[in-house]
């Protein structure tokens, strides 16, 4: 018999976790860098889950079935209904995908419903993703998910629907703690907390200050394509929290995170690594 998915706890717990985590956001990072246009779907927490509602719309739609076609209305019920955004926000977000070709109109459909499908660019990098989180959960556990995957690539017209199911019913990645809340509405936010995360020494974890690798706002502001300004502005608010501070004058020092921000970045990672395996468990049954 295989064993069960690992859930949050299992994962929060591994010792290396940090180790693991850093290398995956090394990989997000590198998917930012070759295209950041298209990696800003993922900009902020509400923008990723508008995205992972979308593809799974995508792949759950029935050719012989109008009713489970992507749309544009019909991702803007479905985006509302899960509280993810409100109508308008969910509208120019489409828009938006369109006008950039991260999304297109389906060649002869039908002209009154529109339906859409993600560019195969946009499939190619969400794969990086999932492979990202799938290494990560084998680095974990010593499991084969990566190379199960790689063998059978169109199971993610099954994979991920479910993960999207699974990353709107689950409380610790919609309703974070206080400064991953401040950061996730930040543009480019989840970009910001990864090369924050990714600077660090993981034999630091365990300090109540842990230095990253971020000295200059505005190197760090000009690589995130951010105003200086408005990510000045979002550091001085978490620096007021505790959350991060620097080891020097500010700004012009190496910043530290506090532990209770690196905690809450890892339990979220944690969650989101639950959801992928509990996903992957359930379109790969293992072997009896």
């Amino acid at each position: 018999m295989g064993r069960s998915a690992l859930n949050l706890e299992d994962i929060a717990a591994h010792p290396a976790l940090h180790r693991y985590v850093q290398e995956q956001s090394q990989s997000l990072i590198r998917i930012y860098e070759e295209t950041p246009r298209l990696a800003s779907i993922f900009a902020t927490q509400q923008r990723w889950l508008m995205a992972h509602v979308g593809l799974a719309m995508h792949f759950r739609r029935d050719p012989n079935d109008r009713r489970k076609e992507l749309t544009v209305s019909r991702f803007i019920e479905v985006v509302h209904r899960n509280a993810v955004a409100s109508r308008n926000t969910a509208d120019a977000f489409i828009k938006e995908m369109l006008h950039y070709n991260i999304a297109e109109y389906v060649a002869g459909g039908d002209g009154r419903t529109h339906p859409l499908q993600p560019t195969a660019a946009t499939i190619e990098r969400f794969t990086g993703w999932v492979t990202a989180h799938l290494r990560t959960l084998d680095h974990i556990d010593g499991g084969d998910r990566l190379g199960r995957y790689l063998e059978r690539p169109d199971m993610l017209a099954t994979l991920q629907p479910l993960i999207a199911d699974g990353l709107l019913a689950s409380k610790p990645v919609r309703e974070p703690n206080q400064t991953f809340s401040l950061f996730i509405w930040l543009n480019n936010g989840g970009i910001v907390m990864d090369w924050l995360m990714s600077g660090i020494d993981p034999d630091h974890a365990g300090l109540e200050r842990i230095p990253t690798g971020v000295v200059s706002i505005g190197d760090f502001a000009k690589w995130l394509k951010l105003s200086r300004t408005h990510l000045g502005r979002k550091l001085r608010t978490a620096e007021e929290l505790g959350s991060i501070g620097w080891l020097g004058q500010r700004g012009h020092s190496v910043m530290w995170v506090s532990h209770g921000f690196y905690e809450e970045y890892m339990t979220v990672q944690a969650a989101k690594l639950a959801v992928v395996d509990n996903a992957f468990k359930a379109c790969f049954p293992p072997p009896r």
